[in-house]
């Protein structure tokens, strides 16, 4: 595979040198509108398509009616008052999906127990899809759901038998994997990396290539709230089968998080050896075969899509017989670190018994209101569990968190002054904006005892224990401040 410009790829036999098609604008239904279904829907309908957001849930699709998202994604509800003219919402769809250009399924595809993904909602989604593809017109059903290798025949598959035809010519499924980062999703579709496609049929490239020009091109008026980053080029469009676009996704992240676990072992040993992570960290990200992103140590990673996509992914290996010892090392280190976090309070409390520690941040990542596998929640259980007073502030997420747990005793505060107030020790759980500019000398005076355990060394180790403050990070070494970012001696002869 070589990708040889922006709307010029080659796999194969496949080229593709009609991005710049006669049809400007697509008629799209999205099936799903959570999180990624509506991110996509208002960002092409921003774009100049013309989208039919649908999803079963009616309080839902009343809602997005409104203009609201029902979720915490910064500039996602004013893209889509910008996009409103080329946005419908509708709980049906029957008519929309019948004149549909593309079909984008975006539907949820949740973990069992024993991390498999539940595809009930993708099958009842082909299904009412298949139903509709009448006529003789060629649509293109792209699935953009995250889905274990091999579902896309299984759609195919659905789709054949619920429309009634044993061929598939006037249809062809499509992967089309997203790579939205809560937080950022506005950005990340309007500023990808790279666009995938995994096809079959030619023409289903050709359109979806057409659908995505405006991206690829950059041939549109960025909005106000999300100017195109300094520096950014063309995204590249990546064209494969459809088994490998599926797998592509699954292997973006499953190298994320071993990224993740790799810096946080090394953490562990810089913790004994007096090393800075900082610094080990920012001198191989440098190298560019490594690369500075994903080398924060800390108490790890948390939220849906890790989570569920490094679960599926063992079991796909278990299925094959293929053990996968790398990634399933790297979901112990995670699993790990947030547990590290009470044992480093432990230590300098003597024990966390009868203390009143202080959680600053409760979501999972900064920017989004999401509390699945927040690292927040299993610290809080851990610590109640074992006899200490749990303290919270989140400046978005706490009437989430009081919603969504109501029998976790966590005491909310309403500022990060209150949240002090009476605590023997803090832990910067999710680094906010507001959390890396604390009022730490405000803060220290209304504490019992002086303790911060900044568990994404988002601190500065000298300005913190100027303020009297017991400063524990995850191997941040002996704390010392040095002038630059690495210190470097040179011996002169």
């Amino acid at each position: 595979m070589t990708v040889e410009g922006v709307g010029r790829v080659r796999k194969g036999d496949l080229q593709l040198t009609s991005v710049n098609p006669a049809q400007k604008s697509f008629r799209v239904c999205v099936v799903g509108s959570g999180y990624v279904g509506l991110t996509t829907g208002a960002c092409l309908a921003f774009l100049g398509h013309r989208i039919t957001c649908i999803d079963q849930n009616t309080c839902k699709i009343e809602a997005m009616k409104r203009g609201e998202t029902g979720i915490f994604e910064p500039g996602l509800d004013k893209l889509l008052r910008l996009a409103a003219g080329n946005i419908a919402f509708t709980t049906s769809g029957e008519t929309d999906l019948e004149q549909a250009d593309v079909v984008i399924l975006a539907v949820g595809t949740p973990s069992l127990p024993d991390g498999r993904v539940e595809l009930s909602q993708v099958r009842e989604a082909a299904d009412k899809i298949g139903k509709n593809l009448t006529g003789d017109r060629f649509r293109v059903v792209a699935v953009k759901s995250t889905v274990p290798a091999g579902t896309g025949k299984m759609v195919k598959d659905l789709l054949r038998k619920a429309s009634g035809r044993k061929g598939s010519t006037s249809f062809a499924v499509a992967s089309n994997p997203e790579f939205l980062r809560e937080g950022s999703a506005v950005q990340d579709m309007l500023y990808p990396d790279r666009i995938v496609i995994g096809v079959e049929e030619r023409a289903a490239a050709e359109t979806l290539a057409a659908l995505y020009r405006p991206v690829l091109e950059q041939e549109f008026v960025p909005p106000p709230f999300c100017p195109r980053p300094g520096g950014y080029g063309f995204p590249a469009l990546i064209t494969s089968d459809i088994t490998t676009a599926e797998m592509i996704k699954y292997a973006a992240n499953a190298f994320l998080v071993t990224k993740i676990g790799f810096i946080n072992e090394i953490a562990g040993l810089c913790d004994y050896t007096g090393a800075d992570v900082t610094a080990v960290a920012r001198a191989i990200g440098l190298d560019h075969r490594i690369g500075q992103h994903f080398l924060r140590a800390g108490i790890g990673w948390g939220g849906s899509c890790f989570g569920k996509d490094t679960a599926a992914l063992l079991n796909m290996g278990s299925e094959f017989a293929c053990d996968l010892p790398v990634l399933r090392g790297a979901v112990e280190v995670n699993r790990r670190q947030r547990l590290r976090a009470v044992e480093k309070l432990q230590h300098a409390l003597k024990g966390v018994r009868g203390c009143t520690i202080g959680l600053l941040g409760l979501a999972f990542k900064p920017n989004t209101d999401d509390l699945r596998d927040a690292p927040a929640l299993d610290i809080a259980r851990r610590l109640l569990s074992m006899g200490a007073r749990v303290k919270a502030y989140d400046p978005v997420t706490m009437n989430n968190c009081r919603t969504l747990y109501p029998d976790l005793e966590i005491e909310y505060a309403e500022d990060v002054i209150s949240l002090a107030e009476g605590c023997d020790a803090l832990v910067l759980v999710t680094e906010w904006e507001e959390f890396t500019h604390l009022p730490l000398a405000s803060m220290a005076a209304v504490m019992n005892r002086r303790v911060l355990v900044d568990g994404r060394n988002a601190l500065d180790p000298p300005e913190v224990q100027k303020e009297g403050f017991v400063y524990l990070g995850f191997g941040r070494g002996t704390g010392e401040k040095f002038e630059g970012d690495i210190l470097v001696q040179r011996e002169h002869k």
